[in-house]
């Protein structure tokens, strides 16, 4: 199955889902799940050496999104273990999404059960999600610096319906900072995608208990 995670790794879209489509016809679509990923992996390390571009994380993250709309319907039916839960979205009074599009197909391919709940998300909905999917990690992103007020809304509202304790939140955006993690009172930052699954996966990997801080 090397050749679809290389055909990912490569952005050539038409053959990943030209071998996604034959690979269904007999092979175990989680056993596919798994090559999309090793892809898509290839291409986080890519773009951490500088031999990708946002631009090509955006490409990647389409071919990924479309090789999953034609296994999902057998994968579905298969039992499959996330290793972990995020509920994820861009805050109240900020719209842009590439960014977080591209965060929730990186994490989506790492094994995570993303909740991607869209852009202009007010408090009350991302209280809504977490009530609902119990997440282990909330994921606020913002690209228009007015929208830090947002984002400390929220942890604060988070805090206020006794959640807090529950998750760990990670703030994403080209404006964030360190000094803007600690106005919102979040647990880590990034303004990198592969960067943010990775502070992720080892929170996941480590039942995170530590003492909060940025990365």
């Amino acid at each position: 199955m090397g050749g679809l995670s290389l055909a990912i790794a490569d952005l050539n879209e038409e053959e990943a889902l030209k071998l996604a489509g034959e690979m269904l016809e007999e092979a175990d679509p989680v056993k596919i799940l798994e090559t999309c990923r090793e892809g898509m992996r290839i291409v986080g390390d890519r773009f951490a050496k500088g031999e990708f571009f946002i631009s090509d994380l955006m490409m990647a993250a389409e071919i990924f999104r479309k090789v999953m709309e034609k296994i999902n319907p057998k994968l579905k039916s298969t039992l499959v273990e996330p290793v972990g839960r995020i509920v994820i979205g861009t805050v109240e009074e900020d719209i842009h999404d590439i960014g977080k599009n591209i965060v929730a197909a990186l994490l989506e391919a790492t094994g995570f059960e993303v909740h991607d709940l869209g852009v202009d998300v007010s408090p009350d909905r991302f209280l809504e999600a977490i009530r609902t999917y119990q997440p282990d990690i909330v994921g606020l992103s913002c690209l228009l610096s007015l929208a830090y007020d947002s984002m400390k809304r929220t942890v604060e509202a988070i805090k206020a319906s006794g959640m807090r304790e529950n998750v760990k939140i990670i703030i994403g955006g080209e404006p964030v900072s360190e000094e803007v993690s600690r106005y919102v009172d979040a647990d880590a930052y990034t303004r990198n995608a592969a960067e943010g699954v990775e502070i992720c996966r080892r929170w996941i990997k480590n039942g995170e208990q530590e003492t909060r801080k940025t990365a």
